[in-house]
């Protein structure tokens, strides 16, 4: 490999794609030159179209990071994270890119604004767009709304006990004290925390409070970005967490956006550092119907109801946004202290809470729409990992908690399974013996999957690949359909129903 001719390609690339500019080339070059320890440049006129024309930085990427191994410019298994690091020395500074942002905002609007950003931090390498397209992705049509299921293969798997660890876990002297703060910006990387120097974000202001804009590198989801706080502040839904959420759908019309509930258990992976997520993706939740109608004197004109959806979820719509953020200051903060036995629903135990929310914010036309998912952590002997938490018998497919996307019904399962349901297949369609004492084995990667193997195998032989795979697929449908239904606070029953139209009742509401 010639490296002095990979910096030309960079050099090229950085020009077509990350808004280098002509009177900065010699500058960046010689940063380029002076990180890859070359006391020259190549000489002559260099090939460098097809760097030009490339829809991704992987290949670049790829010659950076091989010859950094080669010539030991960092420490071994570093080659990424230095890779990352040439690649954030192409781009413009933070400055120019919020610049720029709101100069596309200001002449083209906000998906043109959003377009500007995300192409930006997928030709940086944040965006790992070439990674995210290998996960695994399909549709189940379980006749209402449908759920989305992906395989994700980029991101590992986490347990409610880790996530809760990392709640509690001083932050000491770390930098940055978590992988949403600012200061990521630029930051080198280490051997623990991963490479950001490749990352731009933009300003935002919501509820009068500074946050940014930047987007996922996992990206579940189209354009699939995080809105943060700048304040190192723990997750907190409360009363005014719908002001913020609006404040960014009438900033950002085009994305819808959220936050996860802020306690373990029902709260997503990250819960010590206050933040949203959305996008361009329109989830299977936002396809659900009104399944009861209710009306209050207090917000007369909004269109409200109880969602035809898994979990305990309200939606309200109309145009006067002052209405829609008290309707929903109101309900989050009444569900804080509800209490409803009959349904396991316990606000708090001592000085212990459990009740939280999930609002989901969006725009249609001069229509607002906030739909508030309501949440309960509590455990007991039954079910130690949470009562509205996934049981016992889904957790080979999924043990993470559930949070605000899959509440959603998009589904972000670990990339053991691509392994597994391959694995399963092939005992199913009869290649692979099936041995019981063997899955019995706790050392045996089908262990978790043993009681799912013997109930496949029950229904019979599959009779091709094809089948014995679509046969997994179904498996884990229904599932994740039933993992939702266990999140659900208020259940499908008698108790449910009740319990749900007491709440309601309470803050003010009556059937329609």
């Amino acid at each position: 490999m010639d490296i002095r001719l990979t910096v030309e390609k960079l050099i090229a690339y950085a020009k077509a794609h990350l808004d280098l500019k002509e009177e900065d080339e010699v500058y960046t070059k010689n940063l380029l030159l002076s990180a890859l320890r070359l006391p020259f440049p190549l000489s002559g006129e260099a090939d460098v179209k097809e760097a030009a024309s490339m829809d991704v930085p992987d290949a670049l990427m790829s010659e950076a990071a091989l010859y950094a191994k080669e010539a030991h410019l960092c420490e071994e298994g570093a080659e990424e994270r230095f890779a990352a690091n040439l690649f954030g020395l192409l781009m413009p500074m933070p400055s120019e890119v919020n610049a720029a942002f709101r100069k596309h905002y200001e002449e083209g609007g906000p998906e043109e604004a959003c377009a500007y950003l995300y192409r930006l931090s997928v030709m940086s390498g944040y965006v790992q767009k070439t990674a995210i397209s290998r996960n695994l992705k399909w549709t189940y049509d379980d006749k209402k709304s449908g759920l989305e299921i992906t395989v994700n293969l980029s991101k590992p798997e986490k347990n409610n006990k880790d996530i809760a660890k990392l709640l509690k876990a001083p932050a000491g002297d770390k930098y940055p004290m978590c992988s949403l703060c600012r200061e990521n910006e630029g930051f080198e990387g280490s051997a623990t925390h991963p490479p950001r120097r490749n990352l731009r974000t933009v300003k935002l202001t919501l509820g009068g409070e500074k946050w940014f804009l930047q987007y996922s590198p996992y990206a579940y989801f189209d354009e699939h970005c995080i809105a943060i706080n700048e304040r190192h502040v723990p997750m907190h839904v409360d009363g005014r967490t719908p002001e913020k959420l609006l404040d960014f759908v009438d900033y950002l019309p085009n994305y819808f956006v959220g936050s996860n509930a802020s306690l373990p258990i029902v709260g997503g992976s990250i819960l010590n550092h206050e933040h949203f997520q959305g996008g361009k993706h329109l989830m299977p939740m936002h396809h659900a119907g009104i399944l009861k109608h209710y009306r209050s004197e207090e917000f007369p004109t909004l269109d409200f109801g109880i969602l035809d959806w898994y979990n305990s979820a309200v939606r309200m719509e109309g145009e006067n946004r002052e209405e829609v953020a008290a309707c929903a200051a109101k309900l989050i903060t009444a569900w804080e202290h509800f209490d409803c036995p009959a349904c396991d629903i316990l606000s708090h135990t001592e000085k212990t809470p459990h009740n939280t929310s999930s609002p989901i914010c969006r725009k249609i036309g001069s229509k607002y729409s906030l739909a508030l998912i309501f949440r309960n952590n509590r455990t007991n002997e039954t079910y130690p990992d949470g009562i509205f938490h996934v049981h016992p018998e889904y957790l080979n497919i999924k043990s993470e908690g559930i949070g605000l996307i899959e509440a959603m019904g998009l589904f972000i399962l670990p990339p053991r399974l691509k392994r597994q349901m391959a694995e399963i297949a092939e005992i199913l369609v009869g290649n692979t013996a099936y041995d019981e004492s063997a899955l019995n084995d706790p050392q045996n990667d089908l262990y978790v999957h043993r009681n799912m193997i013997k109930a496949l195998l029950e229904g019979g032989r599959a009779q091709s690949k094809e089948q014995a795979e679509g046969r997994v697929k179904d498996y884990i449908n229904k599932t994740c359909a039933a993992i939702l239904d266990n999140t659900a606070v208020f259940k499908k029953d008698e108790a449910g129903r009740r319990g749900f139209d007491g709440f309601l009742r309470s803050v003010g509401f009556q059937e329609a």
